[in-house]
């Protein structure tokens, strides 16, 4: 059986933990820079506030419905995360973990104990880390997911754990889900499935075999199969946090049209993803770099523009990866465009120990050495005190944080201080 744990509003929930009057009432966290809504609770959904909301139209209404607004805390994020996360693999080895907020486990116990060790799993995540979640448990991936829904819309009924452990379950819940709500398919899809007046999950999986071979390719097959209680999506291979792509976008504080200060910021992009690159063991063979002007700013010149780039050997080095975007911006950058938005992508990613080598193109043989030590000094006195000469030394990200909560669990001068009288 495989069981899905999502954290319910994670990021709402990380910053009620360490505000606890926050609870019951309204919260939304801002993106990068301030810019829109990318998470909101409950209660802030119910009175109406969408996601992706651009903060700054919807300045009025947090203020008229008293939401509490917080700019986006990734290292407190990403640690509670982790804390989640290691409380999981105490109950099995078998953990994938999806994304931030999300976990696939594989749980191989008596089939009568799967309500009673899902209720410990979430009691002993709650208790720990204060982060509610909800559990799915069925025999395959994709019916977890459907489970997981289940538990975390009807809470008070299910505990926040629901089992699709009978044929009859299995059915009652794919009858409930919509066809736009189920988990690999997307927008397009769902699209072309209502045409065909598929409304719910149930619908798709009345589907004949060879039309969904034919419009949704092996991947729609599978999930079908999936949906149908034969598990053909597995676990991941068991690399914790591994990435077929990696990407570092942000938007700028304000808009710029200097192409020295964009050049700078495509740099840092760069080896920013180069970095974590090599910390996944992983070489790239192409990058993608982007640029994008305001588009909330109607009156100004739009332009948005990005490059795909095959490089010539595969590669994890800082400098070569750099150089190659600082390359691709030249190609997209326009004078007299107000920049808002930047970003570069490393994809079509490999083993390092599996790269291929190419007897006429190759890189230095002392960037390997180079990124080594590189790596090394960063981690001993602190991430990017060691930079290459076409970043900026002075500068970090530059992010509008105007409603930062502090790094409780990561930062030494953050730590919650208890005051006894």
């Amino acid at each position: 059986m495989f069981a899905l744990v999502d954290c319910n509003n994670f990021y709402a929930s990380c910053e009620r933990v360490f505000k606890p009057q926050l609870n019951n009432q309204p919260v939304a966290i801002l993106s990068n820079n301030d810019g829109c809504v990318i998470s909101r609770s409950d209660e802030a959904r119910a009175i109406g506030l969408p996601m992706g909301a651009p903060a700054f139209k919807y300045k009025d209404f947090f203020e008229q419905n008293n939401i509490h607004v917080f700019s986006s805390n990734y290292p407190l994020y990403g640690d509670m995360s982790k804390r989640v996360m290691d409380i999981l693999k105490q109950f099995t080895p078998d953990v994938e973990i999806y994304s931030i907020d999300e976990a696939f486990l594989q749980l191989k116990i008596p089939a009568n104990d799967y309500y009673a060790h899902g209720k410990e799993i979430k009691y002993r995540i709650e208790k720990w880390t204060g982060i509610p979640i909800s559990i799915g448990i069925a025999p395959t991936k994709g019916l977890s997911k459907v489970a997981n829904k289940i538990a975390r819309k009807f809470k008070k009924r299910t505990g926040g754990v629901y089992v699709i452990d009978s044929e009859e379950k299995r059915i009652k819940s794919l009858k409930w889900t919509k066809i736009d709500d189920v988990w690999g398919i997307g927008r397009n899809h769902a699209e072309r499935l209502r045409l065909k007046n598929i409304r719910t999950a149930f619908d798709f999986t009345q589907l004949s075999d060879p039309w969904v071979r034919k419009h949704m390719a092996v991947i729609g097959l599978r999930l079908k199969k999936d949906l149908e209680g034969s598990p053909t999506i597995q676990l991941s291979d068991g690399i914790d946090g591994h990435r077929k792509a990696i990407a570092t976008t942000r938007s700028f504080d304000y808009s710029y049209s200097d192409y020295q200060y964009i050049k700078e910021r495509i740099a840092t992009f760069a080896a920013s993803c180069a970095e974590k690159l090599r910390k996944q063991n992983d070489c790239c063979t192409a990058i993608i770099v982007m640029l994008r002007s305001d588009f909330h700013k109607k009156e100004h010149k739009q332009h948005k523009g990005s490059i795909y780039i095959t490089l010539p050997y595969t590669t994890d080095s800082t400098l070569t990866i750099t150089n190659h975007a600082i390359k691709g911006l030249a190609s997209i950058y326009k004078k007299d465009i107000q920049y808002k938005r930047a970003g570069v992508i490393v994809t079509g990613l490999i083993p390092a120990n599996a790269k291929q080598l190419d007897l006429f193109h190759h890189e230095d043989a002392k960037h390997h050495e180079i990124m080594k030590v590189m790596d090394n000094l960063n981690k001993k006195y602190g991430s990017h005190k060691l930079k290459i000469a076409n970043q900026d030394l002075n500068k970090t990200w530059k992010m509008r944080q105007e409603h930062l909560s502090p790094r409780y669990t990561t930062n030494i001068n953050d730590i919650i201080e208890v005051k006894c009288n």
